[in-house]
């Protein structure tokens, strides 16, 4: 194996395959679909799609259909999922909005979401052990009706943009991806059923059966896709990873401002952490590259070295961190708050969060001769 090519050295993000990768957040997804209509004025098509819950859905949606109904399918969900809370509060103030969240989070919890789900009755506990309404509090059946009406599912099968959506075995643990271009080479298909199972949250909703197996929602064990994305280094990848929880924030003042807190960390599932250990493997695979380079003639064909070099095998990314960063008047509810309010506003916030990782596009054309990998979070107060 001889050393990376100068071309590929100097490989640029603009040249990379596209990748938009969608953490679960319930609610605050609508923040996803704001940060996509944002991306479409950038022109910035996805060849690839992965979405954990809520994400899996949005990500539904973009993969299985055409771009030009792409915002107006996300638009048509996320106004059928806020319909319930259509009105805004009187006063505009942070104590105001607060107590506004809390009752449209807890109207929520009493009457569901139309096209989404629907409070079981009799509760739960009244049910049968054993059956399947006695092990969630929502019935998710209106949501498969939802995805075969906006998702083209065909689209999705025949491959026209790679869609990944994660979701966690109940009995094993096992984390499992369905990915429409690994289950095309097996025979198999992609349905409402496995976006579905990706966002099965417990106890809330029920878990998906598929083929014999139950799945729950991923955000159970991972709520990010990036590793798996990670994992695929055929191509150089453009990473935009929009983030609904933010692993860093302040000390907690009160008991609801520490519960809001420890959502985010649970859930935000230490991507920096996560991202910062990729970015060393990736950089460890250059330097392994460019050491297998200098080995003598003789040695390069030594069987050790190839494992390394198939171990070693060369791509560059870029991840552009979009992380959605709480209101004052936000708090442990705002996963479960389908305001209409509160959707308009995050999805604002994905516009403006990608207008102004935009503004500034030099890294967007600068060659990365240097590092394999290289991380982006161009919105946050404390730049890494």
């Amino acid at each position: 194996m001889s050393a990376p090519t100068p071309d590929h050295a100097a490989s640029k993000p603009a040249q990379a395959k596209r990748v938009l990768v969608l953490q679960g957040g319930g609610a605050l997804g609508s923040y996803q679909a704001g940060a996509y209509e944002a991306l479409c004025h950038h022109d910035f098509e996805p060849a690839w799609i992965a979405g954990i819950s809520i994400g899996a859905i949005n990500a539904a949606i973009i993969a299985g259909n055409e771009r030009e109904k792409r915002i107006g399918k996300l638009k048509e969900f996320w106004e059928m999922a806020s319909a319930p809370v259509p009105w805004s509060p009187v006063i505009s103030d942070d104590h105001a909005r607060s107590y506004f969240n809390e009752g449209s989070a807890a109207m929520i919890a009493a009457f569901g979401v139309p096209g989404f789900f629907t409070p079981r009755i009799p509760p739960a506990p009244f049910w049968p052990p054993g059956s399947p309404q006695s092990q969630s509090f929502y019935d998710t059946a209106p949501l498969k009706a939802t995805l075969e009406r906006l998702v083209d599912f065909d689209r999705i099968n025949d491959c026209k943009t790679r869609l990944s959506v994660g979701a966690v075995s109940v009995t094993t643990g096992n984390f499992t991806y369905f990915d429409n271009e690994i289950f095309r080479k097996l025979g198999k298909k992609i349905g409402p059923e496995h976006i579905m199972a990706s966002g099965a949250l417990p106890p809330g909703f029920p878990s998906i059966e598929i083929e014999g197996e139950h799945f729950w929602d991923g955000g159970i064990a991972s709520n990010t896709p990036l590793d798996f994305v990670l994992d695929d280094v055929s191509s150089d990848l453009l990473i935009f990873q929009v983030d609904l929880f933010s692993a860093r924030g302040p000390l907690p003042q009160s008991m609801l401002e520490a519960q809001e807190r420890e959502k985010d960390i649970r859930y935000s599932s230490r991507t920096r952490m996560n991202t910062d250990k990729n970015k060393r493997i990736h950089n460890i695979r250059k330097a392994l590259r460019d050491l297998i380079g200098k080995l003598p003639e003789d040695l390069k064909n030594d069987p050790g070295v190839a494992l390394l070099s198939e171990a070693a095998k060369e791509n560059t990314v870029t991840v552009v961190h979009l992380i959605y960063r709480s209101k004052t008047h936000e708090s442990s509810s705002k996963d479960y708050n389908f305001s209409r309010l509160g959707m308009v506003e995050h999805w604002g916030a994905g516009e403006r969060d990608v207008f102004r990782s935009m503004r500034n596009k030099e890294w967007f054309e600068r060659p990365q001769a240097d590092q394999s990998m290289v991380t982006y979070d161009l919105t946050a107060d404390d730049k890494p």
